[in-house]
């Protein structure tokens, strides 16, 4: 789980002082490990819960798309600020907000700067769903628990799938979708769920 908790700005603050003093070699090293931490998030066979809690600009926006899932509190601010600063988004932000909402509210975020409260980022589905702050961390650990008690395997193969279905050919990903549902056939874990459905019980899963 990611959270975005805190109602400063200090760290942006750290952040960006510490970017000034960035040559073009070094800025493309912060951009690398941006863009390593947030393909961890986005491959990773685990599900991926972003809590957002106060501000998520700029790396941090980043970092929450590169989510599976997307909660905010009601305090949530959330945008893209690097043109402000002469720059542009370097963590996936160009890329993941245009997949997660539309191109031309990544586009208008991105050339703007402006940053969006919850209920714009829940209305553009930036997020995912929002939440009073109090509830925020409770709604995101009630839906990890939900996910905990389903097929690791079959999760990490949704997950897997769902992320190619905005990249490469729709036709291949629909033949890889129909060659992956027939493997899981193999794994104890759909044996387990197939029968545990038949036998109306709560079915054990174990990853295998």
């Amino acid at each position: 789980m990611l959270t975005g908790a805190g109602e400063k700005a200090f760290v942006a603050g750290a952040d960006i002082k510490y970017m000034s003093g960035l040559d073009v070699e070094q800025a493309k090293e912060w951009g690398a490990l941006g863009h390593d931490a947030g393909r961890l998030l986005e491959t990773m066979p685990k599900a991926t819960i972003a809590a957002v809690n106060g501000f998520a600009l700029g790396g941090g926006c980043e970092l929450a798309l590169a989510c599976d899932i997307r909660y905010a509190s009601t305090r949530a601010k959330l945008g893209q600020p690097e043109i402000n600063l002469g720059i542009i988004p370097g963590w996936g932000g160009t890329q993941r907000l245009a997949r997660a909402t539309t191109l031309g509210f990544a586009k208008e975020l991105i050339f703007t700067g402006r940053i969006v409260d919850a209920d714009e980022a829940l209305r553009r589905g930036l997020v995912d769903a929002v939440f009073e702050p109090d509830e925020l961390l409770g709604k995101a650990l009630e839906t990890a628990r939900l996910i905990a008690s389903k097929s690791p395997l079959a999760v990490a193969v949704a997950k897997e799938a769902c992320n190619r279905a905005l990249q490469g050919d729709h036709a291949a990903n629909l033949a890889s979708e129909a060659d992956r549902f027939g493997f899981l056939f193999s794994s104890e874990d759909a044996k387990e769920g197939l029968t545990a459905f038949v036998e109306k019980r709560e079915p054990r899963f174990t990853g295998r």
